[in-house]
């Protein structure tokens, strides 16, 4: 690293999303000088396109540390952080009647409560008396997280950029950057211009370090500096309705599709397409197939207080009516369903280039956890602590160079309940 005894580390964080922000601003609060780039405005592609469903459910070790992390730091957040609220809410995770993998639940639950998650099995019935806005007739089993919640996730970049700044990070949106490569003074990274004749400029800056977290733009981005990473951004969508709800939110494992409060009624999503998707060029309206089979979900769990049987539910469906907005953005996938984070040089003792992507839908809802992670593991890098030293802060699972980079794999839907009820 350039560093002296007395200067601080030089850091580049490549990014203006959720874990972009936090990286920037906890890597400032430790006294690194810090340069947060973002071509176009804070917020503006996948986190701003978020749910912002947030839960601490999870089964495995390491991704219930994650989650429990992050629920921590957005309830600190809500108390500290102007701008920003945390809504506590109970999630609800529900699988239908006919659906073999609930008889995957209850050692799932019992695997998050090792965890220690206040997760508990609930009797459909009981939920209806719990969650009268809920149908739960049709259920063969629930489970209910009780310490979740949901908030705007553009809300969370802007307040944390604004800490950020506070915390001296240099904010330069509407920039495009390009990497370049490790120099004797760390490493470069181009900033392309456009001067007032309407011609492209280019100046280069060298940092100790560069972080990118640039979502489904991260395969091209790398791949600037020779390296590559198996990370496929692929499409999902959502909706606003202006159903009155006040119920929790709730994940219907059969239908693959999620529900939560809103402003505005409630938001609704899914409508996962598994495959590549292209991150300059996609689709950001929601398809009519997606309104359709959405307002067929909300028409089977919701309970709208009539007496119609499911068939006339599903028949009485307008997939156009009460919807006041609806989107699509994108996720990014790994061949095992596990981000990548951390430095990409493998070999170098002292690497110079990171990386944070590959989040499976559930990038924002982490990203308390992960920045933070991506603040202590830079710093620690610099000054000399291996990735996979006792007291390394990096999380080894989440090692990107585990992959070769140029894996071919079919693209999983991270919130499957496959995936959460498999041995790991």
């Amino acid at each position: 690293m350039t560093e002296t005894a007395e200067s601080a580390p030089t850091v580049a964080v490549v990014g203006g999303g959720a874990v972009g922000v936090t990286a920037a601003s906890d890597l400032a609060a430790r006294g690194a000088d810090v340069t947060l780039y973002e071509r176009g405005e804070l917020a503006a592609e996948s986190s701003g396109r978020a749910a912002g469903v947030l839960y601490d459910a999870y089964a495995e070790d390491v991704d219930a540390a994650v989650g429990a992390r992050s629920i921590e730091r957005f309830r600190a957040f809500d108390r500290s952080l102007p701008g920003f609220s945390f809504s506590p809410c109970p999630y609800v995770i529900a699988v239908r009647e006919g659906d073999p993998e609930a008889d995957a639940v209850p050692a799932m639950v019992e695997r998050m409560r090792d965890h220690a998650r206040e997760v508990s099995l609930v009797d459909p019935d009981e939920l209806g008396e719990r969650f009268p806005s809920l149908r739960t007739d049709d259920l063969a089993v629930a489970a209910v997280a009780e310490g979740a919640g949901w908030t705007d996730p553009p809300s969370y970049v802007r307040a944390l950029g604004e800490r950020a700044a506070r915390e001296g990070v240099a904010i330069e949106t509407e920039t495009a950057v390009a990497l370049g490569p490790r120099t004797d003074s760390g490493r470069e990274i181009r900033i392309r211009d456009a001067g007032d004749d309407g011609n492209s400029e280019t100046e280069t800056r060298a940092f100790d370090a560069v972080v990118v977290a640039v979502g489904a733009h991260t395969r091209s981005l790398l791949a600037d500096a020779g390296v590559a990473v198996p990370v496929v951004p692929y499409r999902v969508q959502a909706l606003v309705a202006r159903d009155d709800y006040d119920g929790p939110m709730t994940y219907d494992a059969t239908a693959d599709a999620y529900l939560r409060p809103h402003p505005d009624g409630l938001l609704a999503g899914d409508g996962t397409e598994p495959v590549p998707a292209d991150p300059d060029d996609y689709r950001r309206e929601a398809d009519d197939w997606f309104r359709e089979d959405i307002a067929a979900v909300l028409d089977e769990r919701l309970a709208r207080g009539d007496s119609l049987d499911r068939a006339d539910r599903t028949n009485r469906t307008d997939p156009d009516s009460d919807v006041s907005r609806a989107w699509a953005g994108l996720c990014t996938a790994t061949p095992d369903g596990d981000p990548l984070v951390g430095p990409v040089e493998s070999a170098a003792d002292d690497p110079t280039l990171f990386v944070a992507a590959g989040w499976q839908g559930h990038g924002f809802m982490r990203s308390p956890a992960i920045g933070e992670t991506l603040a202590e593991g830079v710093l620690a890098s610099l000054s000399g602590i291996a990735f996979d030293a006792p007291d390394s802060p990096w999380i080894g699972a989440f090692d990107p160079t585990r992959f070769d980079g140029d894996e071919v794999f079919e693209i999983a839907e991270g919130m499957s309940l496959s995936n959460r009820t498999e041995e790991t």
